[in-house]
C-alpha cells in the first residue's frame, strides 16, 4: 500500500468528505492494541469505529506505547502490583516512514505504523514510535510509557503527538481541512502548523479542540521555559510565544491555548459544556465551546442476543441470556478470585479507573451499613470492583487495596485486577446495577454507564456527565436527587449522596429485582432502548461533522 499520497481506502459517505485528521493521546480500538488507559481511549475508539461504520473521511494520529499503559497484576497478598511488559504486535504495518522532529533541540527519529482499516473495523490509525535504534536511549524511551511521570518525557510526549503528528501528515499528503485534537496533549502542532502557514488565523482556520476536564486544576500545566527548553513551540521565542497564545506567568496552560488557537470547541456533555463555557468565560480571546455529548460505539459493545429478545417480546429468552452473561463473567471473576459468585443473585458492579473524585468506595464509608447489605438473607447482594488507578497515584491505588482487603472477609465480595475492553465488557455482562458515584460535577461525561446499558445492566448514578441527559429515575435506571452541591462542603457531599444510595438500594432497587421482576425487566430494557441511538457513537460522529467540522 502507498503511503505517500493518503487517502482513506474506502468509499466516504458524501455527507462525510470533509478531511479530517484527528489526535489522540490514547485509542482503545480493541483488546490487543493496548494503547490507552481509560475513558478518553474508550471515547476515541468508538469514535474511530463509528467513522468507519458512516465511511468518514477521518484519519486518526496517535501514538504506539511500547509498555501501554501497564499491566496491573497483584502481589503476593492480592494487592496491585504495576508490570511493565514489552507488548509486540504482528497486525501493524510498517508505513516505512521514518522522519525527524526538534526534541529538547536535539533531532529524534520518528517511525509510523498503521492500523488498517479492515483488521478491526475502525478508521485509518496511525501510531507513532520513537523507539529505533537511530535514537539514543533517552529518546526511545518518549513512546514507552503512556502518560509517562517524568514531566519531561510528558512534554516530549505531548510534541511528539502534536508536532509529529503534524509532520506525518505532511509526509501523508494527506491535506486534512481540520485538525481535530481530542484533548489538548496535541497543541504543540499549533506551532508547526503557524510556522508552515505563518499566522495565527490560518491556523484558527484549520483546528478544532474537544475538551474533557470539567475544572481548571485537572488541565495539563507545564513549566513554560521547561516547554521552551524542549522545543516545544518549534524554535519560536518565548516573548513571540507570549504574544500569540496570550499566556501569562510562568506555566503554559495547554487547553488555555488550544481554545485560543481553536475556531471551535467542545465540551462531552451538555451538563460539560455549561460547565466549560462559565469555567474558561473569564479569558480573553477564547473560541466558541459548544456541546457533543460522549457515546460509545454500539455494534462493538451491545449484547446482540440480549437485544433480539427484547425486541421479540421474550421474557424468559431475556432473563435466560442475561443469566447466561452472568454466569460466563463470573468464571472469570471466580478464575481471578477465587471467589465463585451465583448469577441469580443482585449484582452490583463498580468499574472504571480509580480516581479519588470517583469515589470508588463510597458505600464502604458507612460499614454498619455496607454489612447490612451484603448479609441480608431476604434481599442476597455480590459486588465486584475492578479498575486501573494511574500508577503513581498513591491515594487510589490505597483506595483499590484497601477494597481488596476487606473483599478478603467476605465471600461476596470480589477486587478485579486488568482492567481494559475485554474485562470491561464481560463486567457489563455480569452486572445487575452498574454504580457511578463521582462527585458531581467533576465528571465531564462518563461513558462505563453507556455500555453497561447495552448489556443489560441497570444504571444507578449520582447526576452528573451524560446521566443528567439520560436518567428518568424509576424509568430506565436511578439517580441521586441533586442538590446544591456548590454550596457544601465535599464532607457533606459524600455524606449526603452516600445516605442517598443506600435509600435508593434497600428501599427501591433491591424490593423490585427480588419481588417485581416484570418491572425491573422493564426498567432494564427501558435503558438498553434510551441507550441505543442516543448514545451511540454513531450519533456522536455525526454531530461531530455537523456541528464542530461545518
Amino acid at each position: 500500500m502507498s503511503f505517500t499520497n493518503f487517502s482513506v481506502p474506502y468509499s466516504i459517505d458524501e455527507r462525510f468528505k470533509k478531511r479530517v485528521a484527528y489526535f489522540s493521546m490514547e485509542f482503545a480500538v480493541h483488546q490487543p492494541l493496548k494503547i490507552y488507559s481509560g475513558g478518553l481511549g474508550f471515547l476515541s475508539g468508538s469514535h474511530m469505529r463509528s467513522a468507519y461504520e458512516l465511511r468518514q473521511n477521518l484519519i486518526g494520529v496517535g501514538i504506539l506505547w511500547k509498555y501501554g499503559y501497564y499491566d496491573q497484576a497483584r502481589n503476593q497478598d492480592q494487592t496491585l502490583q504495576v508490570q511493565w511488559n514489552e507488548k509486540i504486535y504482528n497486525f501493524l504495518e510498517d508505513t516505512g516512514i521514518k522522519f525527524q522532529i526538534d526534541i529538547h533541540e536535539h533531532p529524534v527519529w520518528v517511525k509510523a505504523w498503521y492500523l488498517n482499516p479492515e483488521t478491526f473495523k475502525s478508521a485509518p490509525l496511525f501510531l507513532l514510535s520513537t523507539d529505533l535504534p537511530e535514537n539514543d536511549y533517552v529518546s526511545q524511551t518518549i513512546t514507552h510509557r503512556l502518560y509517562d511521570a517524568n514531566v519531561a518525557t510528558k512534554v516530549a510526549q505531548f510534541i511528539l503527538l502534536g508536532v509529529g503528528g503534524a509532520k506525518l501528515i505532511d509526509q501523508l499528503n494527506f491535506n486534512p481541512e481540520l485538525y481535530h485534537l481530542n484533548e489538548a496533549h496535541a497543541i504543540s502542532s499549533a506551532f508547526y502548523l503557524y510556522k508552515k502557514y505563518g499566522s495565527a488565523e490560518e491556523v484558527k482556520k484549520r483546528m478544532v479542540f474537544t475538551t474533557h476536564t470539567p475544572e481548571e486544576a485537572g488541565n495539563e500545566k507545564h513549566d513554560i521555559f521547561l516547554c521552551e527548553k524542549m522545543s516545544y513551540f518549534c524554535g519560536m521565542k518565548l516573548d513571540d510565544v507570549r504574544k500569540l497564545t496570550g499566556m501569562e506567568g510562568d506555566q503554559f496552560n495547554h487547553s488555555l491555548a488550544a481554545l485560543r488557537f481553536a475556531k471551535l470547541a467542545n465540551g462531552v456533555s451538555q451538563l460539560h459544556g455549561e460547565v466549560s463555557r462559565k469555567m474558561w468565560g473569564k479569558y480573553q480571546g477564547i473560541c466558541e465551546i459548544k456541546a457533543i455529548t460522549n457515546a460509545q460505539n454500539w455494534f462493538y459493545w451491545s449484547d446482540k442476543q440480549l437485544y433480539n429478545f427484547m425486541n421479540e417480546n421474550n421474557p424468559v429468552g431475556f432473563d435466560d441470556r442475561k443469566t447466561y452473561l452472568k454466569k460466563r463473567a463470573f468464571d472469570l471473576v471466580a478464575d481471578q478470585t477465587g471467589k465463585l459468585f451465583n448469577p441469580r443473585v443482585f449484582t452490583i458492579v463498580w468499574a472504571r479507573r480509580f480516581a479519588g473524585y470517583k469515589r470508588a468506595e463510597l458505600l464502604t464509608r458507612d460499614i454498619e451499613r455496607f454489612e447490612r447489605l451484603l448479609s441480608s438473607k431476604k434481599y442476597p447482594v455480590q459486588i465486584i470492583w475492578a479498575g486501573k488507578p494511574y500508577p503513581v497515584d498513591y491515594p487510589a491505588i490505597s483506595d483499590f487495596n484497601n477494597l481488596v482487603h476487606l473483599s478478603k472477609r467476605y465471600d461476596n465480595v470480589a477486587v478485579c485486577t486488568g482492567y481494559e475492553l475485554g474485562l470491561s465488557k464481560r463486567l457489563k455482562q455480569a452486572s445487575d446495577l452498574w454504580l457511578n458515584n463521582p462527585r458531581v460535577p467533576r465528571e465531564a461525561s462518563g461513558t462505563s454507564g453507556m455500555t453497561a446499558a447495552m448489556n443489560g445492566a441497570v444504571n444507578c448514578s449520582t447526576n452528573d456527565g451524560w446521566i443528567c441527559e439520560f436518567i428518568h429515575h424509576g424509568n430506565n435506571g436511578f439517580v441521586v436527587p441533586p442538590i446544591d452541591y456548590e454550596n457544601i462542603s465535599v464532607h457533606e457531599q459524600d455524606q449526603y449522596d452516600l445516605e442517598k444510595l443506600y435509600e435508593i438500594l434497600e428501599n427501591q432497587v433491591l424490593p423490585l429485582y427480588y419481588e417485581n421482576h416484570e418491572v425491573w425487566r422493564q426498567i432494564n430494557q427501558n435503558g438498553m432502548r434510551d441507550v441505543r441511538f442516543q448514545f451511540d457513537s454513531n450519533r456522536m460522529a455525526q454531530e461531530y461533522y455537523e456541528i464542530l467540522y461545518k
